[in-house]
């Protein structure tokens, strides 16, 4: 019988339910065609607070070492602490977690040296080919020597590489609410802050990969509800929430109110094109205006690019860019080998807001200068007759389209972006507008063309 994978290789890692989907088994076949893959002799693995990681992460170091690759387990840590292994170390990487998925599913995150990203055209195709040939064959033939296995604590040097990149010896006294969400930040968090001018309020900091407070997912409003609250109770200058594998950062302001990623953004771009004149900085098109009007007013050139990791990485690549963002909370950074760290982002934040007097809502006005709608699903029987309905209505005179990724449809004083889900019957709207008003009724007339298809 033929083994098929395709449930559980996605487009940029691999994911799905344990044992339901895969096994300890299945890891260690990854192991060993994450090596004949990547042609390492050594590769650095890391894990998640998940139940089933420990035992997935070691099946998978001993598939690589069968192999003959030398294996550096990092143990407990972050998907961006792996980052900085495979980055400080020059090794392929790969990180046990599935992220802000529910308890009973995990995944795995590789990466090649330096933390360069491997998705379906940069060798995951190749090792779920390998992975399936050998699920029905049994397992390759054993490498003359085989590799070692060795463990190493990263947590200390990865805080003090964070900390050399942003200079926070002179910020004032914050107090900083932090839910860690049972998390990876739960790991983290004290290690980075520990040494700063900081009174921290910990919320949900026992690693529990049954998520029993709330799922690790803070781009779900319903999920820093809690956060929002202890902000106000505490009195606190700010608010973190970290999401599962504590590789995205959202931040709540001292009035308890969610600061958008893309004023983060465009803050931390203002502050990277401050140490680097003239760079260059990656959006994905469905950040807000306030980006590119940031950057080109600190001497920056803007570059928009697709959504999603892999395009953000592409064009970090490419145009050798100091910084991205997305509106997903995700922050790329060239001094961390063009991979996305939050707790980077978070230490921009905490040293804007620390090197002056005034509140982070006044802060980070100037960076947050438009009405947004957020993101909105619809359930669509027929995606792209949707769309099309949508693009008929608007292809009229002082509007312009396109398709970079999705319908993106540009007028003076608004624009909108249109996309089709890969895994479901959705399409997702973002709308932004000089004003609210404006915001709200483009929103509502194309909410009304795609759901009368639906």
């Amino acid at each position: 019988m033929t083994v098929d994978l395709s449930q559980i290789v996605k487009a940029y890692d691999v994911r799905g339910v344990v044992p339901d989907q895969w096994d300890e088994a299945l890891a260690e076949l990854f192991g060993a065609a994450f090596v004949r893959v990547t042609d390492a002799d050594a590769i650095v693995v890391g894990h998640d607070m998940r139940p089933s990681s420990p035992g997935l992460s070691a099946a998978f170091a001993r598939g690589a070492a069968r192999l003959g690759a030398d294996v550096t387990l990092i143990g407990l840590c972050s998907t961006d602490q792996l980052y900085f292994a495979s980055g400080s170390f020059g090794l392929p990487g790969a990180m046990f977690t599935a992220s802000h998925n529910p308890a009973q599913y995990n995944g795995i995150k590789m990466c090649r040296a330096g933390a360069a990203p491997v998705g379906q055209d940069t060798g995951l195709a190749e090792i779920r080919e390998l992975a399936e040939r050998w699920s029905e064959t049994g397992a390759p033939e054993a490498a003359a020597t085989p590799g070692t296995i060795t463990e190493r604590d990263t947590l200390a040097d990865y805080a003090a590489y964070l900390k050399s990149l942003v200079d926070l010896t002179t910020i004032r006294p914050l107090k900083v609410v932090v839910d860690a969400g049972n998390g990876m930040g739960g790991h983290t968090v004290p290690t980075v802050f520990e040494g700063l001018p900081l009174d921290v309020v910990p919320m949900y900091f026992e690693l529990d990969g049954t998520f029993p407070n709330h799922e690790a997912n803070p781009l779900d409003p319903a999920n820093i509800v809690d956060l929002q609250a202890r902000v106000l109770a505490e009195d606190a200058d700010l608010g973190l929430a970290f999401d599962g594998d504590a590789d995205r950062c959202f931040v709540v302001d001292e009035r308890g109110e969610p600061v958008p990623p893309s004023a983060i953004t465009a803050l931390v771009a203002a502050r990277e094109l401050a140490k680097h004149p003239g760079g260059t900085i990656i959006h994905n098109l469905i950040t807000s205006w306030s980006v590119p009007e940031v950057v080109r007013e600190n001497g920056g050139e803007p570059v928009r690019t697709r959504v999603g990791h892999s395009f953000i990485k592409e064009e970090m690549a490419k145009t050798g860019a100091i910084f991205g963002g997305e509106h997903s909370a995700h922050y790329y950074f060239k001094d961390f080998w063009n991979a996305d760290t939050g707790m980077l982002a978070a230490l921009h934040v905490l040293a804007a807001l620390g090197g002056q007097d005034g509140t982070l809502s006044a802060l980070v006005s100037a960076y947050d200068r438009y009405a947004s709608s957020g993101e909105i699903n619809s359930t669509v029987a027929d995606q792209a007759a949707s769309a099309a309905k949508v693009r008929a209505a608007y292809e009229v005179e002082g509007v312009t389209l396109d398709e970079l990724d999705g319908l993106t449809v540009t007028a003076r004083d608004w624009w909108f972006n249109l996309r089709a889900s890969n895994t479901e019957p959705l399409l997702r709207l973002n709308v932004e507008a000089r004003d609210e008003a404006t915001m709200a009724r483009i929103r509502d007339e194309v909410l009304a063309l795609v759901r009368a298809t639906s």
